[in-house]
């Protein structure tokens, strides 16, 4: 698939098909909700002015800017070019790439990351930027358990990530599988919703 345009076929011939986005009814960039809301309320009361900190996923780019609002110096990073596209006109500084790939070690005090969590059966994936930004796979941690082999790398001394998991995907596991990658973790917030309780997760070197 053409990422830019996509073109399943990447030849610039799309004809008139809508993308698998369209057919859905939805957007092409995930918005803001209850999930974006709890972690960058939860992140913002833990940045000082002048911290450098990094959203991952940024969508919209809402937790970065939410972020920059309380003082920090705010960058997104979202792999999809649309997303991309939407923080940057809504003013947040932003990069396309994977996870924290693009960056150099040590950079930042703060990482944010509401990863795609929802458990979604093989059959049911849709081969859009919409399901990208929903998808957590079959456990629901189809770019949790990346992010948190990678994350350190890029943490400064002192450094904290915070990433947002949902009791779909098991919060103990997630914090298990990251002790055995070097990171501590403990749980900062929480919220009960009608089909699952959302949690902020904090990750820092042991």
């Amino acid at each position: 698939m053409d990422e830019e345009t996509g073109d399943p076929n990447g030849d610039g011939d799309s004809g008139d098909r809508p993308s698998l986005a369209d057919q859905r009814g939805v957007e092409s960039v995930y918005q803001p909700a209850e999930d974006s809301d709890l972690l960058a309320r939860t992140a913002s009361e833990r940045v000082d002015g002048g911290d450098t900190v990094l959203d991952v996923g940024t969508g919209s780019g809402y937790v970065a800017a939410t972020l920059a609002e309380a003082g920090a110096r705010a960058v997104g990073v979202d792999v999809s070019p649309l997303a991309c596209r939407e923080a940057a006109d809504n003013g947040v500084p932003v990069v396309r790439g994977d996870l924290v790939e693009p960056f150099r070690a040590d950079a930042f005090d703060l990482v944010a990351f509401n990863p795609p969590y929802l458990p979604t059966p093989p059959e049911q994936e849709w081969d859009d930027w919409m399901e990208h930004a929903l998808s957590g796979g079959e456990d629901g941690r189809r770019l949790v358990d990346p992010f948190l082999e990678t994350v350190e790398r890029v943490l400064a001394p002192g450094g904290e990530a915070l990433m947002l998991v949902s009791s779909l995907t098991d919060p103990e596991a997630v914090r298990a599988y990251a002790s055995e990658h070097g990171l501590a973790s403990e749980q900062l917030a929480s919220e009960n919703h009608p089909y699952e309780v959302l949690v902020v997760l904090r990750f820092y070197r042991e």
